[in-house]
């Protein structure tokens, strides 16, 4: 398996751009960044929740503390892709990710209860993944979002990363990701998910773009507006 990064930490920053807004600030931003190690892909992202939703209502909420699981792939994948089983927390703003990577049919059995823990390059990842599936009984495929991103990082420094998601769409049924990308648009056409991972504190020369352009921070979940959009119909930011 290619070595991956298995323990995240840093702070998220999102951002709902428009077209026109996209334009300006990618021009803005092209001296300050360079494309990431993965420049372009198609993401799916299948969360995991139990059966009242118990996660992303305590999630919407917006309480200190806030988990998560997914299992994000990068492009459809099938049974012996590599595919990431991740544990997401966000406690007082800043954003805690432990992953394992292992085979789509290996998550499917274990997410399934019909195998050990896979542990992958870290055990502990994956025994805190498995105290995480038995903690919520009855947990299950919720909802499958996917994407195309752009991903950049500083010109001066990999720590910051810039990502731009466009053609976000939604559903709940036929949730593996080996169906295919496809399902409810979730933003109007043209729209834009900018998203900041910074270490800290954002560069200056960043937050003077953003303030010179008007752009300004939003809370925003994918899953979370998704969730809002199949009980409600519409838009909805999270």
């Amino acid at each position: 398996m290619t070595p991956y990064q298995g323990i995240f930490k840093r702070v998220e920053k999102k951002y709902l751009l428009d077209r026109e807004q996209y334009r300006a600030l990618t021009r803005r931003l092209a001296p300050h960044l360079i494309p990431d190690r993965y420049p372009v892909s198609t993401i799916g992202s299948l969360y995991y929740d139990t059966p009242n939703h118990a996660l992303i209502r305590a999630s919407l909420e917006k309480p200190v503390y806030k988990e998560k699981l997914r299992l994000r792939s990068y492009g459809i994948p099938s049974s012996d892709t590599v595919v990431f089983l991740e544990i997401k927390k966000k406690y007082r703003g800043v954003v805690y990710k432990r992953r394992v990577g292992l085979t789509h049919a290996q998550a499917q059995r274990w997410m399934e209860g019909n195998s050990a823990p896979v542990p992958g390059d870290n055990p502990q990842i994956a025994h805190e993944i498995e105290w995480f599936r038995q903690f919520y009984p009855g947990l299950r495929p919720a909802m499958l979002l996917s994407y195309e991103r752009t991903a950049w990082q500083g010109r001066d420094s990999s720590d910051l990363r810039v990502t731009f998601d466009e053609n976000i769409r939604w559903r709940e049924e036929q949730t593996a990701l080996d169906r295919g990308f496809w399902g409810h648009s979730l933003l109007p056409a043209g729209s834009v998910l900018m998203e900041l991972k910074i270490p800290g504190a954002m560069p200056v020369w960043l937050a003077e773009i953003l303030g010179e352009l008007r752009i300004y921070s939003t809370s925003y979940s994918k899953y979370g507006g998704a969730y809002r959009a199949a009980r409600q119909g519409g838009i909805i930011c999270a």
